[in-house]
């Protein structure tokens, strides 16, 4: 799990700046879970780091 944590941060980091930027620039919360840019960010960096341990897992 430590390995694939730095994946999950980076993509939840990531998608949240892009995100709010999309929210600022559309001035709509449509397409986002909840309404929320955490929210949806969060949800993104748990996927990316669950399909990065299935990766470390499958080629261990």
């Amino acid at each position: 799990m430590q390995q694939s944590a730095g994946v999950g941060a980076g993509i939840a980091f990531g998608s949240a700046v892009g995100f709010t930027l999309r929210k600022k620039r559309l001035g709509s919360n449509e397409g986002l879970i909840a309404g929320s840019v955490f929210v949806t960010s969060a949800v993104c960096g748990i996927v990316a780091m669950g399909v990065m341990m299935l990766i470390t897992y499958v080629s261990a």
